[in-house]
């Protein structure tokens, strides 16, 4: 037995010294503040005041934009990040991408939004698909997604108003 241990630990120094060492990097995250907006309101108490915050952003978009505004924990927006650009009429949404900035700025929730450039608000099967993904992934993590709006220029649809949260 303990020739064999001697055995592998020669045979595990012959291959360290074959092998140069592994550099790994150091790193850092930060969120950039790349601009501010001013929010009257202060704090998102319903879908409608979500609506008036996205559509800032969403309603003049030519191509779906995916949108995560993070909340602290009075429902007070706190960050907004562009998470994603679609094409025309798709977007490819990743819980990691959708949690990076809320886990980066703090968020105890999020509030998530796109647009439908068609100007048809009425979820598609991936949209709610998606929205049950990113809440299963919430709970995880332990930050609440606490609605999902498909923003168009004259109205939207909440998610969970419409039951798929």
């Amino acid at each position: 037995m303990e020739q064999l241990t001697l055995t592998m630990s020669e045979e595990l120094r012959k291959t360290l010294k074959r092998q140069p060492a592994k550099r790994i990097s150091v790193v850092s995250l930060k969120l950039v503040k790349e601009s501010s907006i001013l929010y009257p309101k202060r704090q998102i108490t319903s879908p409608n005041d979500a609506y008036g915050l996205l559509k800032k952003f969403l309603e003049q978009a030519d191509r779906e934009y995916f949108v995560v505004v993070c909340l602290d924990t009075k429902n007070q927006p706190t960050a907004i990040n562009v998470c994603h650009i679609g094409s025309l009429n798709a977007s490819l949404v990743h819980p990691r991408e959708v949690f990076k900035p809320a886990i980066l700025s703090n968020a105890a929730s999020v509030i998530v939004g796109h647009n439908h450039p068609s100007q048809n608000p009425a979820p598609s099967r991936e949209d709610i698909e998606v929205t049950k993904r990113l809440v299963e992934a919430g709970k995880i993590i332990g930050i609440d997604v606490l609605d999902h709006l498909i923003v168009c220029e004259e109205n939207f649809v909440s998610l969970k108003e419409k039951g798929h949260m």
